[in-house]
């Protein structure tokens, strides 16, 4: 059986002690995850698809992984899952910047070349960051989101995790995007390339997000994610209570997201991330 194939039948019928060969074949998913051969989730010709059994192996390294002290002698304890101590990159290898400060990638993670990360920044299990990222400090890219190349997530970005349900789509930013600020995405939210999200915005999948430049609201159904499309610039709004007497009284009103516009010349501007950086 490939690799696929037995992580399948290890997750769908696990055995109650950990198997002999679950340590090699775990060893092996985890060396595929952080070179980037497979994925949590992936673009397809219908837009992204969800690689389930990819997520099933992650599970298997919580189930089998042991409880224990990573960092035995340091000056801070950490304990977790023996199966998820945190990765070394290649950092001179693929001309990974991880500034002094406290940022980690959790194992099982893929990060491009040309990444830099400020402290503290945090990249979990699963997660894709892409060639050419900037993780500004406070970031956090939860388990399995996927970043593609090119990404600017500025200080305290937080782009949810997911593991569960096993066919959940995680988040997902496609490339030359620029996430501002304090902002937070989560629940399968999709960001379409070069789209740039700004700061303070919150996206989830109960999110409404207004776009006054083409007199539509974007939502999410049953079958599909909240999707930014591409190019949109997307700001915190608000919009009225209707229907209440109490919020009229007080003149209360709902934080919703709006897209301004769409990117121009003047976005790009400023925008572009500086390649004297790297």
């Amino acid at each position: 059986m490939n690799l696929q194939q037995q992580i399948v039948e290890l997750a769908e019928n696990p055995p109650s002690r950990e198997p002999d060969h679950f340590a090699e074949l775990f060893k092996s998913f985890l060396k595929e995850l952080e070179a980037g051969n497979i994925r949590a989730a992936e673009p397809d010709s219908d837009g992204w698809k969800v690689n389930g059994w990819v997520k099933q192996g992650i599970l298997l390294g919580f189930r089998y992984g042991k409880n224990q002290e990573l960092n035995p002698g340091g000056s801070l304890p950490f304990f977790d899952k023996h199966t998820y101590p945190v990765q070394k990159p290649e950092g001179e290898q693929k001309n990974i910047r991880i500034v002094p400060g406290g940022s980690a990638i959790r194992t099982g993670a893929y990060v491009g070349s040309n990444v830099t990360m400020m402290p503290p920044a945090y990249v979990n299990a699963g997660a894709f960051v892409g060639d050419g990222t900037m993780i500004d400090s406070h970031a956090l890219v939860g388990s399995c989101a996927q970043v593609e190349q090119k990404v600017h997530l500025s200080a305290s970005a937080q782009l949810g995790g997911v593991l569960e349900p096993i066919g959940a789509m995680p988040v997902i930013v496609e490339e030359h995007c620029m996430i501002g600020g304090n902002t937070g995405i989560y629940e399968g939210t999709q960001i379409g390339k070069e789209a740039v999200v700004g700061a303070g915005v919150i996206l989830t999948k109960s999110t409404p997000v207004y776009d006054l430049a083409k007199g539509v609201i974007h939502k999410a159904s049953k079958e599909s994610p909240l999707r930014i499309p591409e190019g949109a610039v997307v700001v915190p709004g608000s919009r009225a209570i209707s229907g209440n007497e109490f919020a009229r009284d007080h003149n209360l009103a709902l934080q919703t997201p709006v897209i301004i516009k769409y990117r121009d010349d003047r976005t790009d501007e400023a925008t572009t991330l500086e390649n004297l950086l790297r």
